[in-house]
């Protein structure tokens, strides 16, 4: 029996995508000279083009040259050079899949050490207890710095367009700006942009009409939204079901459901409440509830990694599979699962006590992977998570210093 997994997915913007699996975003931080993508963005995104995903999704792009979610991050601004986006957009379109970017601002989830600007709704700094000293403190920002974000969403989605990429999802999950805004815990202004759900949801819906209006129709534009920010008397699954309906209006693709932010990590699992400890597709409960009246298409990603699961997923309603982790480790796993066949490995599971901690180094777990794919070699999924760890800090010292030179040439 022909399985819908392998199955073309038709988007609103005429956009068909030829199976159900997305390699879903991961922050690479692998940024060259200039927070450009050089060649070894452009060999990852070619073996996973040949893996066999119908869609890749990017990591985050950066919209604001002067805020980085890190040193290693890739900037499309007004000023960038567009030649190596296109040559990545051609890398990740290789194997007849498409490829969108995601754009991206962090808003308050920036280092303490990094420079340029660290803003937010309101000046509300992010709680990681010992570790909160990490970040910059915010300040809340004015409606001019509003709109001309607003407007930096529009002009990446524009270049990106130009340089080959199929379609842009805007991120507005994991406690990056826009979800910042979404937050009744961290947005409390008391203008046009706070209080109700409707005003928080103001920059978001902002940016989509900015964005959906300097693309082309045939433009894929997707949204990415925690289906909950797992922080009581946070951002809720009602809240999602409510902004879902609030997109639909927008001439949107696609949603993409995750959850978390730096403070509850729960897109790798550690949600700071301990609601949802679930081993696979974390966020599956939610998904199942927020399909019922989504009038949207609903993508799902975190911790789907294996083909039964998959399939579990799309029973559900929900229509595109996403994987990230899974595709660190085994870059060909849609077409193993394809053939019949499973993912060898494992990356090895990080169980610290501290959450803030334990989710630092799973990320770096997978960035190490990324690399290894990157320069040729094969994934080496029980590299140690302290090593990780301490190797990427090692590098984000370099990229610091780099990032630095750039932003501030003397």
């Amino acid at each position: 029996m022909a399985s819908e997994l392998f199955s073309p997915l038709s988007l609103r913007s005429g956009q068909v995508l030829g199976n159900r699996i997305a390699k879903a975003a991961m922050e690479e931080n692998m940024a060259g000279d200039g927070q450009l993508p050089d060649g070894r963005l452009l060999s990852l995104y070619r073996q996973w083009a040949n893996g066999g995903t119908g869609l890749l999704i990017t990591g985050n792009v950066m919209v604001h040259a002067e805020a980085l979610t890190g040193p290693g991050g890739v900037v499309l601004d007004d000023a960038a050079p567009l030649e190596p986006f296109t040559e990545w957009a051609k890398a990740g379109k290789s194997g007849g899949g498409a490829i969108w970017m995601q754009i991206n601002h962090p808003g308050r989830q920036i280092q303490a050490d990094m420079p340029g600007v660290v803003w937010g709704p309101s000046a509300v700094g992010v709680d990681l207890g010992r570790h909160s000293s990490r970040f910059g403190r915010p300040v809340a920002m004015t409606p001019e710095q509003i709109k001309a974000t607003v407007t930096r969403y529009a002009v990446t989605a524009h270049r990106a367009e130009k340089a080959g990429f199929d379609g842009v999802e805007i991120h507005a999950a994991h406690g990056y700006l826009l979800s910042q805004f979404l937050s009744p815990l961290v947005n409390r202004r008391t203008d046009q942009w706070g209080g109700s759900l409707e005003n928080r949801a103001r920059m978001l819906l902002d940016v989509v009409r900015a964005v959906r209006a300097t693309v082309s129709p045939s433009f894929a534009v997707a949204v990415k939204l925690n289906s909950a920010d797992f922080q009581r008397g946070g951002f809720d699954a009602d809240d999602a079901r409510q902004v879902i309906a609030m997109l639909e209006p927008l001439g949107v693709d696609l949603v993409e459901l995750s959850g978390g932010s730096y403070e509850s990590p729960a897109m790798s699992g550690r949600p700071a409440d301990a609601r949802t400890q679930a081993r696979e597709a974390y966020f599956l409960d939610l998904a199942k509830d927020l399909v019922k009246t989504s009038p949207l298409p609903l993508m799902l990603t975190g911790g789907i990694t294996r083909r039964d699961t998959a399939e579990r997923v799309l029973d559900s309603g929900v229509v595109l599979i996403g994987m990230g982790t899974a595709l660190a480790v085994t870059p060909d796993l849609p077409d193993r699962w394809r053939h019949g066949r499973e993912a060898d490995r494992q990356l090895r599971p990080v169980t610290w006590s501290d959450k803030a901690l334990a989710s630092a180094a799973s990320m770096a777990q997978v960035r190490h992977q990324l690399r290894r794919i990157a320069r040729g070699s094969r994934p080496k999924p029980n590299t140690r998570p302290v090593y990780a760890l301490f190797s990427e800090r090692r590098r984000q010292r370099q990229a610091l210093r780099r990032y630095r030179a750039w932003l501030s040439p003397s």
